[in-house]
């Protein structure tokens, strides 16, 4: 179980956003803005030696500032955000140690196999992480796409788990219904990916370090996680330091 950093950029700034509210044309809800660097963070992530977070860009106009957090941290980050073949291998090489998917590996509402086998086929298994961000409908979670405003065919259970494994490296999955609300992590998803066959981070409503030890608890340690608005660094009470000691070579216990 690792502590996994983000770097979440919005209008070339690190922002924390509500990210079910990020739509075109409307102001998305904000928790936290700064001036501070991408770079800065990154810094700090590397100098902490926590490998394998993550950038992503909310929207055009953040290259620039992702270039610059991949260039403080290369090989140390990873990056998502409108990835598509086009682009992906020039991510990788300004830093990125690997690209995420989301939006393009669907077509509309409907996963498209044909699409990750042509991403795959570009940046290798090794380099390819699925987004499979996801909300409740029902007694199901299904993936949800373009900005988190469609409803997807793919649902997330041990099935497509196991058929998605054989095509990338990780799983970041972000449960959709609490992300940016810290009002706890999401039990039931958390349960559930405890099956995960390849390393995955959940990301979504943590708040405290009793959430951290709930989702231990549940997953048996199998999952990863990451913080956002909660976190000091970005105006929430949790501490960096205290989520450092889950880093790859730190010692666990709280």
């Amino acid at each position: 179980m690792r502590f996994r950093p983000c770097i979440d950029l919005h209008g070339g700034l690190v922002k924390q956003i509500v990210g079910s509210t990020l739509r075109d044309g409307q102001r998305p809800t904000t928790n936290f803005s700064t001036e501070a660097s991408p770079a800065h963070f990154a810094g700090m992530f590397r100098d902490d030696g926590l490998p394998g977070g993550h950038v992503i860009m909310l929207g055009p106009g953040n290259e620039q500032a992702a270039r610059d957090a991949l260039g403080a941290f290369p090989g140390g980050l990873q990056l998502g955000g409108g990835i598509s073949p086009n682009n992906a291998s020039a991510w990788l090489e300004c830093g990125a140690s690997a690209v995420i998917a989301t939006s393009y590996l669907f077509e509309g509402a409907v996963f498209s196999w044909e699409r990750l086998a042509e991403l795959e086929s570009v940046v290798g298994r090794d380099h390819l992480v699925v987004d499979l961000s996801c909300a409740p409908v029902g007694d199901r979670y299904v993936v949800m796409a373009d900005r988190w405003q469609t409803r997807t065919d793919l649902e997330v259970d041990d099935a497509s788990l196991e058929a998605l494994a054989s095509h990338c490296c990780e799983f970041l999955i972000h449960a959709v219904a609490v992300e940016g609300k810290q009002t706890g992590p999401d039990s039931k998803l958390v349960s559930r990916l405890a099956s995960s066959p390849l390393p995955t981070t959940y990301a979504g409503g943590i708040r405290s370090l009793d959430d951290v030890e709930r989702i231990g608890e549940l997953a048996g340690g199998r999952l990863d996680f990451t913080v956002g608005s909660a976190l000091d660094l970005f105006g929430g009470s949790l501490r960096y330091r205290d989520l450092c000691r889950f880093g790859p070579n730190a010692d666990k216990r709280l």
